[in-house]
């Protein structure tokens, strides 16, 4: 059942059955950025734009939010952070179709945020094929390896069809973070580097233009 976007504050002693919800992004005006949520950008560029749009694939319909700014530099990553959520341990998911970008086609979700230069990312690529968990460290977005992976692994290959709804998923708890992409198991990624609650949040690269419904947090209880 779609949940409204109220603005919920996750505090890390309340139940954990309260600590869940869906934005479908429907109880938002199309053309205009969605409620409750802080926009910011990684690295150079325009600033993201962030706009509610009418879209008849949404999974939920009618709305999807949608960052239909393309600005080509490369190392520029905007944010879509929402302000309500602050956690540690967190089960984060979203469906996303990206559309159209000749440097990328990406889209990506956020935990642990402290700022725009301070943050854990896992994003999917459909020019790349492929999935891959960072740690943006003082304004340097590092990959990070899976765990048996190898030194030089970079994420895991895997389809991710352009102009298709795909769907994105991490679970964070302590130091371990597990990546899903379409209900599929990828891989694990061990680090240490933000340990403490951080807000979640979208994400996009260069001139991604990328749709994104049913954005659903909840507490991590595995």
């Amino acid at each position: 059942m779609k949940q409204k976007n109220f603005s919920i504050l996750f505090a890390m002693l309340i139940p954990a059955s309260i600590l869940a919800q869906t934005i479908a992004f429907d109880n938002d005006e199309a053309g205009k950025p969605p409620k409750g949520f802080s926009f910011d950008r990684t690295g150079k560029g325009k600033a993201g734009v962030w706009l509610v749009i009418k879209d008849e694939t949404a999974p939920s319909k009618p709305n999807v939010l949608a960052q239909t700014a393309m600005d080509a530099t490369s190392y520029r990553f905007p944010l879509c952070v929402f302000d309500s959520v602050t956690a540690t341990d967190v089960d984060l998911s979203v469906k996303f179709k990206p559309i159209k970008g000749k440097v990328d086609q990406a889209a990506g979700l956020v935990w642990r945020y402290q700022d725009k230069d301070n943050y854990y990312i896992v994003r999917a690529n459909a020019l790349e094929n492929n999935v891959v968990l960072y740690k943006v460290e003082k304004g340097k977005r590092i990959d990070l390896d899976p765990k048996g992976a190898g030194l030089f692994a970079y994420g895991k290959k895997a389809k991710v069809p352009s102009g298709e709804w795909s769907t994105l998923r991490v679970i964070a708890k302590g130091n371990l973070f597990e990546v899903y992409l379409n209900g599929e198991k990828l891989f694990e990624v061990e680090d240490n580097t933000f340990t403490g609650a951080g807000k979640v949040g979208l994400w996009t690269k260069a001139d991604s233009y990328t749709l994104f419904d049913d954005f659903s947090a909840k507490r991590s209880l595995k």
